[in-house]
């Protein structure tokens, strides 16, 4: 029997391509599927044979994709792309806090639009220029791509944002981050960015 060759291959039906983007990207919107010209419906009857499964308003995963303890982060960054993660849940996240916050701390540009979104719940920071490029990473989060602020970046962020997170926990943030032998001179040159270098070296030099 003749092999078939790229050529004559049958072409994969909406369905199957949906799959395949679910594997692929860990999950989807449905305007997902407009960007690859593929009727949004495919979702919704996928989802009614039990092919996907809805895990939040508007996002869909393959039943047996793994979820990990950041699977909120990866809803977060897939409704909200150009958001970075920050403060509390980026310490969670690099493991520099006991807290585990119910909503997702996102950083976006002061001009950008406030997210409608409720699923997850979101707590959003306002920041511009260097403050929103500086110490940027990107993490791959259960087939998402999702951007978190630095350890270093984080800990200076925390100072800068006390008055909102609690200095305690900035002072927490920092006494891990050194505990774990986080280099200060990386703290310190975001906090110039953030301008809280005065505040944080003292803590840092009663810490050493």
């Amino acid at each position: 029997m003749q092999r078939q060759t790229k050529k004559n291959r049958r072409p994969e039906s909406p369905a199957t391509q949906v799959l395949r983007l679910a594997r692929a990207q860990g999950a989807l919107r449905p305007r997902d599927l407009a960007a690859e010209g593929i009727a949004p419906v495919y979702i919704q009857r996928l989802a009614a044979r039990g092919q996907l499964v809805r895990v939040g308003r508007g996002l869909y995963t393959l039943p047996n994709a793994s979820v990990t303890e950041h699977h909120s982060l990866a809803e977060a960054a897939k409704r909200l792309p150009r958001a970075v993660v920050c403060l509390l849940s980026a310490l969670r996240f690099h493991g520099l806090t006991t807290q585990a916050p119910f909503e997702v701390w996102l950083a976006i540009d002061p001009k950008a639009r406030s997210p409608r979104t409720q699923t997850p719940p979101l707590r959003i920071v306002r920041m511009s220029g260097e403050r929103l490029r500086a110490g940027v990473e990107r993490h791959r989060v259960e087939g998402v791509d999702v951007q978190v602020f630095s350890r270093a970046k984080t800990v200076a962020d925390c100072f800068r944002f006390r008055n909102k997170i609690g200095l305690d926990v900035a002072l927490e943030a920092l006494r891990e981050y050194l505990r774990d032998k986080g280099r200060l001179d990386a703290v310190l040159r975001f906090a110039e960015i953030d301008r809280v270098a005065r505040v944080i070296r003292p803590y840092a030099e009663a810490m050493a």
